[in-house]
């Protein structure tokens, strides 16, 4: 039989105390979102926006972009993360802080970092540039922003997940003749599998949200390095309506990644309690 934990209350016996406490900041959290379906869903004029050029290429370009940087932050950040999670070395709490430090960063800084790194005039901007290869201003520069922006998010789940999963239960795997990456794969990342998940769910919603480090460092240019985050202020100037829809997908997206996260390894997640 099901229970409770002495964490997880019965609804019965919630103080009436907290939950006043607790509505204000939730209908905070969750009228503006609503006042925003309410503008928006009602009236048919956004099925027609939904179709504009502004909106298309900027819903597309948002999703190949956002696509990209997950991979390169599931790629580069994994490593870093088990590194984090296993291993104590002279510099281990440096490298965490300044893994953190894109978190608290204005975007704007991260952006105007990242030009001043890779920009024409940038510290390794003017070399490439002399080789013909130029980043900043570019589609690839969404994808750069993008990814400094994010890369904490999973890198701070994926480490939780690492450090959760029982080292004897690796070193058996190695008593065994089983080589260091076949242990990795077949042992420790499944169990860490709903934190890399839930990791990289909160790493491309962020993505798909940038906006300051992307318009400092790649510009807003339709088509090219225009996401929907940029479409939404550029088309609040002079169409209301595309801003009212690319806001509305925003919205949908990030929360059918969530809920679908949820879905999918909450049980994975949540403890049970029997009594």
């Amino acid at each position: 039989m099901e229970g409770y934990s002495s964490r997880e209350g019965s609804w019965r016996s919630l103080p009436l105390g907290l939950l006043a406490l607790a509505v204000l900041p939730f209908l905070f959290l969750s009228v503006p979102i609503l006042a925003l379906a309410w503008r928006t869903i009602p009236n048919g004029q956004w099925m027609t926006s939904l179709t504009s050029p502004v909106v298309t290429q900027a819903l597309f370009l948002s999703l190949s972009t956002t696509l990209l940087t997950l991979v390169l932050v599931v790629s580069l950040g994994t490593p870093v993360a088990y590194l984090l999670a296993r291993y104590r070395f002279p510099g281990h709490r440096l490298m965490d802080t300044v893994v953190d430090l894109p978190m608290v960063l204005p975007p704007a800084v991260a952006g105007l970092a990242l030009l001043m790194l890779l920009g024409r005039r940038g510290l390794l901007g003017g070399v490439l540039d002399g080789i013909g290869i130029s980043v900043a201003f570019t589609t690839a520069a969404v994808v750069l922003a993008q990814s400094f922006v994010s890369a904490p998010f999973y890198i701070r789940s994926a480490r939780a997940g690492f450090e959760a999963v029982d080292p004897t239960l690796e070193r058996v795997a190695a008593t065994l003749g089983e080589s260091e990456l076949w242990v990795f794969f077949r042992i420790t990342v499944p169990l860490a599998f709903p934190s890399l998940v839930g990791g990289a769910v909160m790493a491309w919603t962020r993505a798909l949200g940038e906006f300051g480090a992307t318009i400092m460092f790649a510009g807003n240019f339709p088509g090219r390095t225009q996401t929907m985050s940029l479409a939404v202020y550029t088309a609040l100037e002079s169409d209301l309506w595309a801003a009212l829809t690319l806001a509305m997908l925003l919205v949908i997206l990030s929360f059918i990644a969530l809920i679908t996260f949820r879905l999918a390894v909450g049980r994975n997640t949540r403890p049970t309690h029997s009594s």
